[in-house]
Formats: C-alpha cells, structure tokens, sequence
C-alpha cells in the first residue's frame, strides 16, 4: 500500500523501455504508488511538465539527453521539482558532478530496492523546503505589512495629534483669550454697568471652554468606560455624536459586558467614533443600529448599521490610501493592530454595516449578526 496521499506522477527518463518498467516495479514493490511517464528526450520533458509531476528519475546518459541536461530544464522551467539519477555504476567524479549540477540522489540499477527508500526521503526533504519557503515569503509579508502599518499608525498619531492641537488652539485657546480680554476689559472699565457686561461675558466664555474641554475629554476617552463598562461607554458615544442630530440610534447587547477597560475596547470605541461620524458627514441616514455581542470576558464583536446611501466597497479601499478613505484605513489599522478583523459590508442606496471582531480566530468569533 502507498504510504503517500494519491498517486504519484513521476517522470522516467531513460531510452530502455525495460528499465523503466523495472523501475516502476520497485515503487510499486517498496510502496510507492506511481504512474511513471516515459520520457526520451528535451521536447519530451518539456511537454510533460504540463501538468506538474512529483519527482523525475533520469538515466545518467542517453542518446542525445544526459541527466546534465534534464537539470538544466528543470532549472529554467521547474526549479523545485526534484531529480534522482537511476542509472547503470558511474565513477566517483561523475556522481560529485551530478550532485553539484543540483541532483538529489544517485540509484544504481543494480540497487533499485533502494528507489522506494530514496524517493521518500527526496519528495519529504522538498515538502520541507517548499514549507520553508512559504514561511519564509509569510514572514516577510508579514514584516513588509508591519513596517506598512507602524507607518500609518504614526500618521494617524500624528493626524490625532494635529487635530487636537488645532482644537486646542482654534477653540479653548480663542475662548480663554475672550476671557482675558473681557476681564481686562471690566477692570479697566470706569462704568459700571459695562465692567459688569464684560464679567458675565468672560463667564460665559469660560463656560463654553468647560463644556468643550469636556467634549475633548469624552472623545479620548468616555468616563463611563471606567465607571459603568464598555457597552456604556458605547451607549454614551452614540447619545453624544447624534444628539445634535436628527439621526436616531439604538444600542442591542447580546452576552455578558465583563466591564473590562482593555486595549481592545478602547479600539472598539475608536472605531465606533469613526463610523459615526462617517455616517453623519456622508451617509444620510435616517437610523442608526449599534449591537454588541459579547462572546466571552475577553472577546466582542461590535457591528453597526444604518439605512443611508452606502457605498462602494472595493472601489473605496481598493485605489489605495487617500484623503476620501483616509478614515476607513484608519479603522482597518487599528482592527488589525489590536490583533482583531474590521469588515465593510455596503453598495450604493443599501446602507452599511461595519463589524469589528475583537479576536482574528474564525472558529471563536460568531457570524454576522
């Protein structure tokens, strides 16, 4: 019985039909199940590389082909495809030179009891080397993705940084300077009334910069995260975007909210901040959905949906990063980042649900809901 999922197909170079069916005899007697493909010369080979074989045994020399050669094909057309010399006894300079021409192995025909043997060892070496491979190419797509991502993720620190700066600049620095102004203003007053204007102005002033500072606050980070737990930090920030809104909203939990404060959470909120907005600026949505299902104390799945016009999908994330989706990759960074999935489901006039899954692992994460 073979010990190799499927039948093997494997190419058998050689001018002496005999050979070839002993050689398809000794897999088959050690185990190997193997259709063997005879090959007798350069056009052959490479016309049977169409499809793909497993393995090729090549005789050492033959009219008009030599293994020499078969390599030399093999490395322009088939690079990991290995080949094993199965051929009559050849001197020791000979052997060295096929296996520095990239030979895996030499077999005598006089020893063909040893091919079985030989072609297992061969074929699980190259299932090693291919296994290498693709880890090696993964890693370095996942390190290129990293560097991608670390980039972007200090751009968006720094585009946060900038935001908060120009508010902190626009907005409460102008209003701590109207209260300056306006003090200065009743203390230089000679009347009054006016004097009296100036306070309750500079008051005022003084009452916006409050109200904006703890605007601010709750953006960077709700209180109710720490105090009441996540799904009341998601209640608060979808009352606090739409309440200057005609846009309704309603929040549905499902599992039990372990009032943990984690990274993962607060990239949840971030998200749900961005989502919101995109849905005020550019949806025009009459309704708003948010639903938080919490699979156990350390995994979530926070979905929101609204009826407004929708968009593109691929069409939005596919011409690259810019300006018009800026936002979008943002929220797909931070997913990512904190080790958890970011999908958009929408197409023009059907609306849009976005779902974040706080855990990559499918098999522990719930389905659309």
């Amino acid at each position: 019985m073979s010990q190799w999922p499927g039948r093997l197909r494997v190419l058998g170079i050689d001018d002496e039909a005999d050979d070839l069916e002993l050689i398809r005899l000794a897999l088959q007697g050690g185990g190997v199940d193997a259709d063997v493909i005879p090959v007798w010369d350069e056009d052959g080979l490479r016309r049977a590389l169409e499809p793909a074989p497993d393995l090729v045994l090549c005789d050492y020399s033959m009219p008009g082909f030599s293994a020499e050669r078969a390599m030399a094909v093999l490395a322009e057309r088939a690079p990991h495809l290995p080949l094993v010399v199965v051929t009559r006894a050849i001197g020791e300079e000979a052997v060295v030179g096929l296996f520095r021409a990239g030979a895996k192995d030499y077999v005598g025909k006089d020893k063909l009891g040893l091919l079985p043997g030989v072609v297992r060892r061969v074929l699980s070496e190259r299932s090693m080397a291919l296994e290498r491979e693709r880890a090696a190419q993964a890693l370095a797509s996942a390190n290129t993705r990293l560097r991608l991502l670390s980039s972007h993720l200090v751009d968006a620190q720094e585009r946060e940084r900038t935001r908060i700066a120009r508010e902190l600049h626009d907005g409460l620095g102008q209003l701590l300077t109207g209260v300056v102004i306006q003090l200065q203003a009743a203390g230089n007053s000679q009347v009054p009334e006016q004097a009296e204007r100036c306070r309750r102005w500079a008051l005022e002033l003084a009452e916006q910069g409050i109200r904006q500072v703890k605007t601010m606050s709750f953006q960077l980070r709700p209180p109710q995260f720490e105090l009441l737990g996540f799904a009341a930090a998601v209640q608060a920030t979808l009352d606090r975007q739409l309440e200057a809104t005609c846009v309704q909203g309603g929040v549905r939990l499902r599992g039990v909210d372990p009032h943990v404060a984690g990274a993962a959470q607060v990239v949840a909120l971030r998200v749900l901040q961005e989502a919101l907005t995109n849905v005020l600026r550019h949806a025009g949505a009459r309704r708003v959905l948010v639903r938080v299902r919490f699979v156990d104390a350390n995994r979530f799945v926070l979905t929101l949906g609204d009826d407004g016009c929708g968009f593109d999908v691929k069409a939005a994330l596919g011409e690259g990063l810019s300006e018009r989706n800026l936002g979008l990759h943002g929220m797909l960074e931070r997913a990512e980042l904190m080790g958890g999935r970011l999908r958009f489901r929408s197409s023009p006039g059907r609306g849009t649900v976005v779902r974040l899954v706080s855990s990559a692992d499918e098999a522990a994460t719930p389905r659309w809901t």
